[in-house]
């Protein structure tokens, strides 16, 4: 596999497949990196009939005709740090990020205490700037100890470098709390997240409601307790003229309901996750914890639905919802298990099948994963282009594995899809020009 230069010098990386989401190129060709930013690239960039040169004085990486892309965005990870680094720290998800080809993470306020002051943000951006991974980018809380009662202070944690605004797990479930949120954010241009989960009717809810909950003999949690809250807060947004994004939809009548509101040019936008297009409710099994998630895995009506809502773009993005959980909360019966999977390092794996499985184009896939996700937050990432930062990935998406969650590099190993074979995973990752994960590297 290839290996990253050990000398801080110009870099130059030949006999690669370039791989743009945002430009569409895909094309053999070459990427020159100085300092911490692309210098230049281009289709058989430094190749010489069947040979490959790069400039003097420069490192040369030799790609060997694998894949060189934008860095995956992913823009719902819990970081654990600070409050729960028993489940995970910013280290460790920082190592588990550039292990699965992540360079930038944004992560979820609901740390102890709570991203609703700005010293709490500017902690995090300490700590992943000490680590050195991937860069970690924070939301900030839209009500006060993500409580849903009293408003945030948005304004003071957007200049604090808060993307977006979110109760992260929760749900903001008062609606006149939502209306305000989105009127005062609509103020600053500024993103509601939303969780979105009618609490009251999902309450006691372990699993998705239906056959499969029944015969285990699991309460169940109905898709319409979704698909209601997405419709009230779209009502909320065409009130308000706010921007709305809703996180990991996971069932028909949402993706229904957000496709229409698309269509009346409102400012909606939706991501899901890799359990919610590549599994189904059946996944649970005899009882198995792991496949306990927020939103729970639906039926397969509903993953068909979501591969549906990707392919003709209602879906805007794909997020791991990196929830770490230790043993002690996830090793307990399946109802009073914890809500949550990992998922930085098969964010890439499982996006693929999409690929694999004949249900998208390359490129398309992975614009789901940088450019889109990095549009939707407004970040300088996401793409290949020269003055950009040189945050990308190699990766290999025919290479073979099995996903092992005792072998994962996150602190908690409560992956959905342990166990698994897929196929692609990340050789060689670069964060600002640096190598800070090559797949043979101790």
């Amino acid at each position: 596999m290839p290996k990253y230069p050990a000398q801080p010098r110009p870099t130059a990386y030949v006999n690669a497949r370039l791989l743009d989401p945002a430009s569409g190129l895909d094309a053999p060709g070459g990427l020159l990196v100085e300092g911490e930013t692309i210098a230049a690239i281009g289709q058989d960039l430094y190749r010489e009939g069947r040979a490959w040169r790069a400039p003097e004085g420069a490192a040369v990486v030799d790609c060997q005709g694998l894949c060189l892309a934008p860095g995956l965005v992913d823009i719902r990870v819990f970081p654990g740090e600070p409050g729960d680094e028993h489940k995970e720290t910013l280290y460790s998800a920082g190592h588990a990020a550039v292990a699965g080809g992540v360079t930038s993470m944004v992560c979820l306020p609901n740390t102890t205490p709570v991203i609703d002051d700005m010293s709490v943000a500017e902690f995090i951006a300490r700590r992943a700037r000490k680590v050195g991974m991937s860069k970690a980018y924070v939301y900030g809380a839209a009500t006060k100890g993500t409580q849903g009662v009293e408003l945030a202070e948005m304004g003071l944690l957007a200049e604090a470098g808060a993307l977006a605004f979110t109760d992260g797990l929760y749900a903001i479930a008062n609606a006149r709390v939502m209306k305000n949120a989105l009127a005062y954010a609509s103020s600053f241009d500024l993103l509601i997240v939303q969780h979105p989960d009618e609490a009251t009717l999902a309450a006691g809810g372990v699993m998705n409601a239906g056959a499969m909950a029944t015969r285990l003999g699991l309460s169940g949690i109905p898709a319409a307790a979704e698909a209601i809250m997405v419709e009230r807060d779209i009502r909320l947004a065409e009130m308000t003229g706010g921007r709305l994004h809703f996180a990991h939809v996971s069932t028909a009548d949402s993706l229904a309901a957000i496709r229409r509101a698309k269509d009346r040019g409102l400012k909606i936008t939706c991501d899901t996750a890799p359990p919610y297009f590549a599994l189904n409710e059946t996944a649970v099994g005899d009882y198995r914890t792991f496949a306990k998630l927020s939103p729970p895995l639906r039926s397969e009506a509903d993953r068909l639905a979501v591969v549906a809502a990707l392919k003709d773009g209602t879906i805007d993005a794909i997020a791991s919802d990196h929830i770490p959980e230790d043993e002690e909360v996830k090793r307990l019966p399946f109802p009073q298990a914890a809500f949550g999977g990992i998922g930085l390092e098969t964010l890439l794996p499982i996006t693929l099948e999409l690929v694999h499985n004949g249900e998208m184009k390359l490129l398309d896939a992975l614009g789901l994963v940088t450019a889109a996700p990095a549009g939707l937050m407004r970040l300088p990432a996401g793409r290949l282009a020269k003055g950009r930062p040189a945050d990308f990935v190699l990766f290999d998406p025919q290479r073979a594995w099995k996903v092992d969650a005792d072998k994962l590099r996150s602190k908690s190993k409560n992956s959905p899809f342990d166990g698994r074979p897929v196929q692609g995973r990340a050789a060689l990752t670069v964060v600002d020009g640096r190598g800070v994960f090559a797949e043979d590297a101790p």
